[in-house]
């Protein structure tokens, strides 16, 4: 049977960084400059969201051992708020960080962060965009937390940090810097949260898929879907063969991310964006919250941040 489509939300900007709390039943996601965390519950079809000021807001991850607090990107900060998931306000701001606070690079943002199967995050920043499509390139960086007042350095020179992804069983993480236009996969070092030995595994040229790569996913046999920016489609990649597998293709051109959902784990939930490209502004449904149903593929549920 084909993949099934829904649209399930409301439009935002630019959505991202779609987590499914299992526990919960829910799905939070960001809109980047509509500086929103959302909150969509299947169950009640009911999706709410609270504004935070201060800048774009990157990346919305629950925090182990709690039922309200939530790591949040706040432009260059990291940020832990209080949220009853109803409420259009958070409460209890408390800032942990702000990186790259260096000359040159206070234009910077976080973009993109996730955690790892330990509970460890991993986040990434990218350099100022005064207009979509012309960024300043080679400005940002990928980091880990360690504790909840310092990074660690893992990479620099990126360009816009993107999707993450990790398989315990090879030791691999995959990751993608968006303009490299490839995904790649590193030796993962989960005890040490060390990287090594960069190898692309898949790459958009190669297969004349227009667009950029962004977020992505794993599911339960080890298989990519990485969500193409520009290119209004979920791709389902083999990363060990580096074959591709399916194409799930949108009612929108600016597909960001993707996580797996639902009670069985076996929806995937999509966000997209409705950036004014060129002058071309994105028609509905662009920027809501998409549901794919009948893939035949199981995910992972989503790890809190330990801090």
């Amino acid at each position: 049977m084909a993949p099934v489509i829904e649209v399930i939300t409301e439009r935002a900007i630019l959505g991202e960084g779609p987590h499914w709390d299992e526990a919960t039943q829910s799905l939070y996601y960001v809109d980047i400059f509509g500086q929103t965390i959302n909150k969509y519950v299947p169950s009640s079809n009911r999706h709410t969201k609270a504004r935070i000021e201060g800048g774009p807001v990157a990346l919305v991850i629950p925090v182990e051992g709690s039922e309200d607090k939530f790591l949040v990107g706040l432009g260059r900060k990291l940020i832990v708020v209080t949220w009853d998931g109803v409420s259009s306000t958070v409460s209890n701001i408390e800032e942990l960080l702000e990186v790259e606070t260096e000359p040159g690079l206070t234009g910077n943002r976080w973009n993109d962060g996730k955690a790892d199967p330990t509970g460890r995050l991993w986040a990434g920043t990218m350099g100022p965009e005064p207009e979509i499509g012309k960024l300043e390139m080679e400005k940002g960086a990928l980091y880990t937390l360690i504790g909840k007042n310092k990074v660690k350095t893992h990479l620099t020179k990126v360009s816009i940090a993107n999707g993450l992804a990790w398989n315990v069983k090879l030791k691999k993480m995959y990751y993608i810097d968006s303009p490299r236009r490839t995904v790649d996969q590193y030796d993962y070092n989960m005890e040490k949260g060390e990287i090594c030995n960069r190898k692309p595994i898949f790459n958009l040229d190669h297969h004349d898929i227009p667009g950029v790569p962004d977020g992505m996913t794993m599911d339960a046999d080890g298989n990519l879907w990485v969500a193409v920016f520009d290119g209004g489609r979920l791709l389902h990649i083999n990363p060990t063969t580096s074959e591709l597998l399916t194409t799930i293709t949108f009612p929108a051109k600016q597909i960001t991310s993707a996580a797996f959902g639902g009670p069985n784990l076996d929806e995937l939930y999509v966000t997209s964006a409705q950036l004014v490209v060129k002058g071309e502004k994105q028609p509905h449904p662009a920027g809501a919250v998409f549901r794919v149903t009948c893939t035949g593929a199981r995910g992972l549920p989503g790890v809190k941040v330990k801090l």
